[in-house]
């Protein structure tokens, strides 16, 4: 007989309002004279009287405090902050390595200040007041202080709060820090960076699962991002107490922040993610739409959803078993009641075309008996108090103690556990409850003592990265015993840098409309943020969606990086033909475009991989000095070809969309439309808007009802007529290994341009791979002339299809160099 759960909704509630009392009686002891404690008296940096030059690195001192100035690259410069000049030693999980470029840099001085300077950003230290700005080559001031950095000793627990404030000028907006539940603009927000297990959240509701401590500043069209890399508890303020202030700070560590230069926002987020890495190529299954629910269970119902898809002619890839294949909750373990043969019944799905996902949480049952426990105690693998007890909660196995995943050792040691998952087949794995979440009391005490790969550190240290070490060991585990196999990993919760391992979700959203807009905002916010492999549970995870707004749900997921429909299991089914018709034809209408345009995803993620793009790309992205841009946050695109604007409410029939500036094609209707403006779009229930820029050539599969069902016999290549140069790509590979690293792959870049009269198509090529198909299939939209011929590398293509939507299609046998089209 099971142990009973708490309703996780309530414990959340209560464990909310019992950390703002916590903090409110911290305050209160620490700033009570009346308690015979000393109030905390805030320090500032006083005046910089000297500088000592070691290589890239500056240090700035005013007699007491040090200020560490590096420069990281030509558009990335490091601050660094120690109040009476002992810096920590310098680690990062955030920051492998600082990048290895050669930058020229020049240290200047004169009356009024120190400047550090490369080509194409200046740091400026004041003299007068230690105030550190920053400007473009231009001398255009982009960042500046508004009181010098300072800090305040931490009597409880040693170290220091230390706190970072800038001027917030009038126009100035903020976006990034992940996927916070507010508006896409953080202009006027005050938040928190906690990873906090956040059932049902509401808007506004903050911390949330995870801590990106990383924002994107756009005044007078220049942007800039400060990365504040500090795990601690911390806190942003953009103009929400002073309107001309914004102001970062944490709870202990150091301060230590990069400011990266712009002046796109593009620029930005490519620049940050040369500090904190990229998503690893995905396997390609990874991309279709998968299925979930908490849970599937026992064996005859994973097999009943798996032959409703293909009965249904729903494409799909991903099966999900939540915590009730396991035996009593143990990870690693099956529950062979439920299950008695695991790797046939995985044999079998994935001879049908479903790759099987399994859940894992860290909370390792207290049991003597349980191989995986007794190994951990054995070794000390587990985390322990500060007098040297274990760590223990309670969570979905009952008493549990907790891996240390900042432990090296231990991340091997859970690595390897994963074995006989892979035998039997498994070929992802989802990583949950790991911000920790611990039943009552929220999370582990601070107290809580972690090896951090030697750098030792207590709890209010380790929390934000302790999900991202989970996901980390899994994928490095998964990895080794997958051989030349990609792993597919998911991650709850995770620190700036998680992406190097992970996929994530936006938690346990709720099926309603304003979680739908919700996650739109959330989706575009992470992207931006570096974590481009993102999705939302598709439906919401609590509560009952109808068929509208799940089918809505739908059309937005099939444009998110991670397709994914989950339930609670106190909800009723929520498969893609759960509410009947129009909605199951709908559904499957536009899970089958997603499946069309895998090709075109899958090249926005090596275009992410190679260059460091997001794949989802805000509006204010593609015109950060259109100030309304600053502010809408519906629209987004879906790499840079493809404009998608979601439904977000019920019954709406139409709405309006805004389209950046250039000419663009209705996908529904082939219609091509000017843009930098708003137009009114028709939006019955089978219809949501999608534009695709003029010029473009977006490849495209045929319909499969799983990755991989069927051998490509040609590649399907649709151009959007353009009367000025528009440049696309297709990226292919073998979908599953990593050969890409070695340069096994094919890039196929295409050269569109034309005028009124001729249209010439140009593809260049580069790597190793070689694709088994040789044939294209090539339509052509919004040809503002009939052809007279076609010439294909010298070649006449004879057999010409006029469409009645005037589009032309054609057919050949081989790969080709130019295409020449002639009124």
């Amino acid at each position: 007989m099971e142990e009973n759960i708490p309703n996780p909704e309530l414990l959340t509630a209560q464990l909310l309002a019992a950390e703002e009392i916590l903090e409110e009686e911290e305050f209160h002891h620490l700033n009570n004279p009346a308690e015979g404690i000393k109030p905390i008296v805030k320090k500032y940096l006083g005046i910089p009287n000297h500088v000592e030059q070691i290589d890239n690195r500056f240090y700035f001192t005013d007699g007491d405090a040090n200020v560490e100035v590096v420069v990281v690259t030509k558009t990335i410069i490091r601050v660094r902050l120690a109040p009476h000049s002992v810096f920590l030693e310098e680690f990062s999980y955030a920051v492998p390595e600082l990048p290895q470029e050669a930058v020229e840099y020049s240290l200047f001085e004169d009356e009024t200040e120190f400047r550090v300077s490369t080509e194409l950003v200046n740091c400026h230290i004041r003299k007068q007041d230690f105030h550190i700005s920053f400007s473009d080559n231009t001398g255009h001031v982009t960042s500046t202080d508004a009181t010098p950095m300072h800090w305040e000793e931490n009597v409880k627990f040693g170290g220091y709060y230390v706190f970072c404030t800038k001027e917030c000028h009038n126009e100035e907006s903020f976006f990034g820090l992940g996927d916070k539940a507010t508006d896409f603009n953080l202009r006027g927000k005050r938040l928190k960076n906690w990873n906090t297990d956040a059932y049902s959240f509401n808007w506004n509701q903050d911390p949330l699962y995870r801590s990106i401590p990383f924002y994107i500043s756009v005044n007078e069209g220049i942007a800039h991002g400060i990365f504040f890399d500090n795990t601690f508890k911390a806190h942003f303020d953009f103009g929400a107490e002073d309107a001309t202030k914004t102001s970062f700070w944490a709870d202990g560590g150091e301060l230590q922040y990069y400011y990266i230069h712009g002046p796109h926002m593009m620029d930005v987020v490519k620049n940050y993610h040369i500090l904190t890495g990229k998503h690893p190529m995905p396997p390609r299954w990874a991309l279709g739409y998968h299925q979930c629910r908490w849970s599937y269970y026992p064996e005859n119902k994973v097999r009943v959803i798996a032959n409703g898809f293909r009965q249904n002619k729903i494409p799909c890839d991903g099966i999900y078993l939540d915590i009730d294949y396991m035996d009593g909750y143990r990870c690693f373990t099956w529950n062979r009641k439920y299950f008695p043969d695991p790797k046939k019944m995985i044999s079998d799905l994935a001879a049908n075309g479903f790759k099987t996902v399994v859940i894992i949480d860290p909370g390792i049952r207290v049991d003597d008996n349980y191989a995986v426990f007794k190994e951990g105690k054995e070794n000390r693998y587990f985390c322990r108090r500060c007098d040297d007890y274990f760590m223990e909660g309670h969570v979905w196995p009952g008493r549990c103690q907790f891996p240390d995943f900042t432990n090296p050792e231990v991340r091997n040691w859970w690595g390897n556990l994963f074995d006989e998952l892979v035998d039997y087949g498994v070929a992802g794995v989802w990583n949950d409850m790991n911000e920790p979440a611990v039943f009552g009391s929220g999370t582990f005490p601070d107290d809580v003592r972690h090896q951090y790969d030697g750098y030792r550190g207590s709890h209010r240290k380790a929390h934000n990265v302790y999900g991202m070490q989970m996901v980390r060991a899994t994928y490095e585990g998964l990895r080794k015993q997958m051989k030349n196999k990609r792993p597919f990993t998911i991650t709850r919760a995770g620190y700036a840098g998680v992406q190097r391992y992970s996929s994530v979700w936006t938690g346990d959203n709720v099926a309603s409309w304003e979680h739908l807009r919700l996650g739109n905002i959330q989706l575009q916010r992470l992207s931006i943020s570096g974590i481009s492999f993102c999705g939302t549970d598709i439906g919401g995870f609590s509560g009952e969606p109808d068929g509208e707004l799940f089918t809505r749900w739908i059309q937005l997921g099939s444009f998110s990086p991670f397709m994914r429909a989950h339930s609670a299991g106190d909800t009723k089914e929520r498969e893609p033909w759960s509410f009947g018709e129009p909605f199951t034809s709908i559904n499957r209408k536009f899970i089958e475009l997603r499946y069309r345009l895998i090709p075109y995803l899958y090249s926005a993620f090596w275009e992410h991989y190679r260059y460091g793009f997001p794949i989802l790309r805000p509006l204010v992205m593609h015109e950060q000095s259109e100030m309304a841009n600053h502010f809408r946050q519906d629209e987004f695109t879906f790499g840079d070809k493809i404009l998608v604007c979601p439904v977000l409410n019920p019954g709406q029939q139409s709405r309006n969309v805004y389209l950046p500036k250039g000419k663009w094609y209705d996908f529904w209707t082939l219609e091509m439309v000017d843009g930098g403006r708003e137009l009114a779009v028709q939006t019955p229930l089978d219809i949501m808007p999608i534009f695709v820029k003029a010029g473009s050539v977006i490849p495209e599969y045929p319909v499969m009802q799983y990755t991989g069902e069927k051998d490509i016999e040609e590649v399907k290549l649709n151009i959007y007529y353009s009367d000025s140069d528009v440049r696309s790509f297709l990226f292919e590979d073998y979908g599953e290994t990593f050969a890409y690293e070695q340069d096994i792959y094919l890039e196929k870049k295409f050269l569109v341009n034309g005028t009124a009269d001729s249209l010439t198509i140009q593809q260049s090529m580069e790597g190793l791979y070689t694709p088994r198909y040789e044939g294209y299939h090539l339509k052509l939209n919004g040809l503002p002339f009939k052809p007279a011929k076609i010439i294909a590398d010298g070649t006449e293509v004879k057999d010409i299809v006029f469409n009645k939507d005037k589009t032309y299609e054609f057919k050949f046998r081989k790969n080709f160099k130019k295409i020449e089209i002639f009124r």
